[in-house]
């Protein structure tokens, strides 16, 4: 194998497949990349037998050939060349010559034979959306993603297309996050489960941009075609919570406030409450219909804080933990929200003045 490449897209790409690579790996090929040199250009493979990463780059190769070299040392060579161009050499012995400028390294390979298949999706079900759109209903959900093991059906998001409307949704069992964007019609039915960990992968990776990225889906498997990327997931296999039947229909009390305002709020709340004490609550009360008071007291100190707010309907009296509103208020892109209440011991509801393209709902702590 021989081949010809920018060392800036050698490093980009290099970066993308690692993201793949277990650090827990029992076995040691798979602390590798794979290397595959045609005619096509060059390909490089990450896989952990959950998410596999495959990454495309144009180069000139002399020669084609294919090996796995370990993912840290190559990675950290590529990082440091003093060159703008790269030459990757290897001969029968599986000895690898990494050439830029006047440093030349020689690191041993290992055979591509062992390397595992990533699983082929087939393109029957697939979906088009724009990557910016996607990534930012990833950004608008994953925080909620349940990392407790013992409910693995709640450690992914459930995205859902109807044929017009696409949705993701995340429960953790104290809240709750969906995102829905109407895109058009004709578009295909799918109900899957991905799990939070390949989609904070695929957000890192996806573009801001209005490029497009296809998903292609089986029934245990996910790919996410980028053009010169695909990222393939094992799906998550189970039935997920009936999450409409937590959202309220209904509600007693209705607070129309600016997004930033609440959400400094809650952030300068959260200062005198320590990090790891999520028993800690911050109290809303309302005094009048156009103020919301805001409090908490702990051992670090108190905290009261007046927040002008338009309220309709009856007076609350509730406790949060603060790290949950955060979560929800900095992800939100309107300038201004609905929250919706049902009493004193009913989650609130976090809502667009007008449409449905977000619901977060939010457990209160019980006294």
């Amino acid at each position: 194998m021989k081949f010809f490449c920018s060392k800036d897209r050698l490093v980009e790409i290099v970066a993308i497949v690692q993201k793949a690579i277990s650090s827990r790996s029992t076995l040691p090929i798979l602390d590798g990349i794979l290397i595959v040199a045609d005619e096509n250009g060059v390909k490089l493979t990450g896989y952990d037998l959950e998410t596999g990463i495959e990454a495309q780059m144009d180069s000139d190769v002399a020669s084609p050939g294919q090996l796995v070299l370990n993912s840290r040392l190559f990675g950290d060579i590529v990082r440091k060349l003093p060159d703008d161009t790269v030459r990757v050499e290897s001969d029968d012995q599986l000895q690898v010559t990494i050439e830029s400028g006047s440093s030349v390294f020689s690191i041993s390979g290992l055979s591509a034979d062992g390397y595992p298949k990533i699983p082929i999706v087939a393109d029957e079900e697939k979906l088009s959306i724009s990557q910016s759109l996607l990534k930012d209903m990833i950004r608008q959900t994953i925080f909620a993603v349940s990392t407790d093991e013992s409910r693995p059906v709640l450690n992914g998001c459930l995205f859902t297309c109807d044929g017009f409307i696409v949705e993701t949704v995340a429960i953790d069992g104290f809240r709750l996050a969906i995102r829905k964007r109407l895109l058009g019609e004709d578009l295909p039915k799918i109900r899957f489960i991905i799990p939070g960990k390949t989609l904070n992968e695929v957000s890192r990776i996806l573009s801001s941009k209005d490029e497009e990225v296809v998903l292609y889906s089986s029934s245990n498997h996910i790919m996410f075609d980028m053009g010169d990327v695909r990222i393939v997931s094992r799906l998550i296999q189970g039935e997920y919570m009936n999450y409409k039947a937590i959202l309220p229909t209904t509600s007693s009390t209705t607070l129309t406030v600016s997004t930033s305002d609440m959400l400094e709020a809650m952030e300068r709340a959260s200062l005198i409450i320590l990090s790891e004490d999520r028993r800690c609550p911050v109290n809303f009360s309302m005094e009048s219909d156009d103020t919301l008071v805001i409090s908490a007291q702990t051992e670090l100190g108190t905290l009261r804080e007046e927040l002008p707010v338009s309220i309709v309907g009856e007076k609350i009296d509730i406790d949060f933990n603060p790290r949950y509103l955060i979560d929800a208020l900095r992800v939100i892109d309107k300038n201004e929200i609905s929250i919706l209440f049902n009493g004193s011991i009913g989650p609130c509801v976090i809502r667009p003045i007008e449409g449905e393209d977000f619901s977060y709902l939010v457990l209160p702590l019980r006294r």
